[in-house]
């Protein structure tokens, strides 16, 4: 989870050799999350570092397509977001897991959060009822209709438009559908024990309901 945590953060020199790292260990590992993630190391190898930051920047921060904090994708500006950022924030601490500038719901911070914990209850609930779903919605995000529906609220209220380039306007779409490959293989909802998600198991997530 670690090299995936730092492929989606902010990219800089050794971001490529990161890339054909985890290439080369999902080519061993992981076939099927592989192929989707060939489209990625082909971008990496080819595209300038500036314009892989611009990129970068486009599809998570300025005008983003998406968002990586996962307590705003599954519960937007609601309070138990805000719950979920006190607990987080406590699990970082305790794991000695720094966040750095990002907020304890960030989607990379979540994923060196897991290498760190040992407690499996509490790894149970992040993976299957916070990571997992905010992935598959984050995934979502990407598709076309999606992007056009974003684009409309924009223009409306802000006169602006998401700005998506040609050729690799959505290629971290590869990237977190290779994750979540990884994570539906490792971590499978047919293997696991069933998760009761109005009684979850950990103190982060009691009283909270992840939204349909």
């Amino acid at each position: 989870m670690k090299i995936f945590a730092s492929l989606l953060s902010y990219p800089n020199k050794e971001t490529l050799a990161k890339v054909e790292s985890l290439q080369e260990f999902l080519n061993q590992k992981y076939p099927e999350a592989a192929e989707i993630m060939r489209e990625f190391t082909e971008f990496a190898k080819t595209i300038p570092l500036w314009k892989w930051e611009e990129i970068y920047t486009r599809t998570f921060d300025v005008q983003a397509i998406t968002t990586l904090d996962v307590g705003y994708v599954l519960f937007g500006d609601d309070y138990k977001r805000g719950e979920l950022l006190v607990n987080l924030s406590k699990e970082h601490t305790k794991a000695g897991n720094d966040c750095e500038t990002e907020l304890a719901d960030h989607l990379p911070n979540l994923l060196r959060l897991l290498n760190k914990v040992n407690d499996k209850d509490f790894k149970d609930d992040l993976i299957y009822l916070i990571i997992k779903p905010a992935l598959k919605k984050i995934i979502n995000e990407f598709e076309s209709r999606n992007i056009e529906k974003k684009n409309k609220i924009y223009e409306k209220h802000h006169r602006t438009l998401i700005q998506v380039e040609n050729n690799y306007g959505t290629i971290y779409q590869s990237l977190l559908k290779s994750l979540l490959i990884v994570l539906d293989k490792d971590f499978s909802d047919d293997d696991k024990l069933i998760i009761d998600e109005q009684k979850f198991t950990s103190k982060f997530a009691n009283e909270m309901e992840i939204p349909d």
